[in-house]
């Protein structure tokens, strides 16, 4: 069975929270804050794997802290484990919490895995197919859940957002404005799930804004996969060697609750069905306030 021949049926809910920040905290600590999204009505939270806590261990944790959230990994790096591996560990968490897991996997980045992980990058649309045929034939003999939990794809070109349609339950599209969700959706069709990322900055100075979203956003422009993203939707060379106000700004959201909700309204304009809002912070500080000033606002 592959994964678009069942229905998408977890309801991660139109807005969610995507962050990286809980990784710096101890997990005692962790548990009290998921606690406290719950409560705040944040349907769903999107953590990452880099070099940082296992995400297979971190959602169980979060998980285990909540009854209702929904943990969904943006995303595992399929370079670090077996594929039997990550099905099984799918299986296993989705079971353990009740299908609260959305597993979102992808093939990252070349710096990451060749020059982190010392692992070939050669083909990663091949070992992305090939990854994804031997987690469908993985056999798996312990206890799990009833129907095979679903998997979405970090994708941002045509071919790997086409393979997300055909063999997944969607896309988790991340560091893209709204125009390369229309983009998406296109690609993809009108039925697979597409999840992007949207950084947002509540911060109503022009200058200190920028200078926080570039300060986040310099590391992906290293990374060639999205800066080649960026060349396909139209931003130029000069535009990434200076982090032009242009580029800046259709990244990163900024400035009053207005604007933030406008932009996450123009993915939805755009196809999207779940937009993760990622808080930006000075240093990865914990962004408890802005989180609850944006689950009021928002939710």
């Amino acid at each position: 069975m592959t994964f678009r021949e069942t229905e998408f049926e977890m309801d991660i809910g139109r807005i969610g929270l995507w962050q990286g920040v809980l990784d710096q905290q101890p997990s005692s600590q962790v548990r009290e804050v998921v606690a406290e999204l719950e409560e705040m009505g944040w349907p769903t939270v999107w953590i990452p794997e880099a070099v940082g806590r296992d995400p297979f261990v971190s959602a169980s944790v979060m998980l285990g802290a909540t009854s209702t959230l929904k943990i969904a990994t943006g995303i595992v790096q399929i370079h670090a484990r077996h594929p039997m591996t990550t099905a099984a560990a799918q299986k296993t968490v989705a079971e353990a919490f009740d299908n609260r897991f959305l597993l979102g996997i992808g093939v990252s980045h070349g710096p990451f895995i060749e020059g982190i992980r010392k692992l070939d990058y050669s083909k990663p649309y091949s070992f992305m197919v090939e990854y994804l045929n031997e987690m469908d034939g993985a056999m798996y003999m312990a206890a799990g859940p009833e129907e095979d939990p679903p998997v979405v794809l970090a994708a941002l070109g045509p071919k790997m957002l086409a393979l997300a349609a055909e063999r997944t339950a969607g896309a988790h599209p991340y560091f893209v404005p709204p125009e390369h969700t229309a983009i998406a959706r296109e690609v993809m069709g009108p039925d697979a799930l597409l999840a992007p990322e949207q950084k947002v900055c509540l911060e109503t100075d022009a200058d200190a804004a920028r200078t926080l979203a570039r300060e986040n956003m310099a590391l992906y422009l290293g990374l060639p996969n999205y800066v080649n993203n960026l060349y396909r939707l139209g931003f130029t060379e000069e535009d990434v060697a200076e982090q032009s106000d242009r580029l800046v700004d259709a990244i990163v959201a900024w400035g009053e609750l207005d604007t933030i909700r406008d932009r996450i309204q123009a993915h939805h304009d755009a196809g999207a069905d779940h937009v993760a809002v990622q808080v930006l912070t000075p240093r990865g500080e914990l962004p408890l306030a802005q989180w609850r000033t944006l689950a009021d606002a928002l939710l």
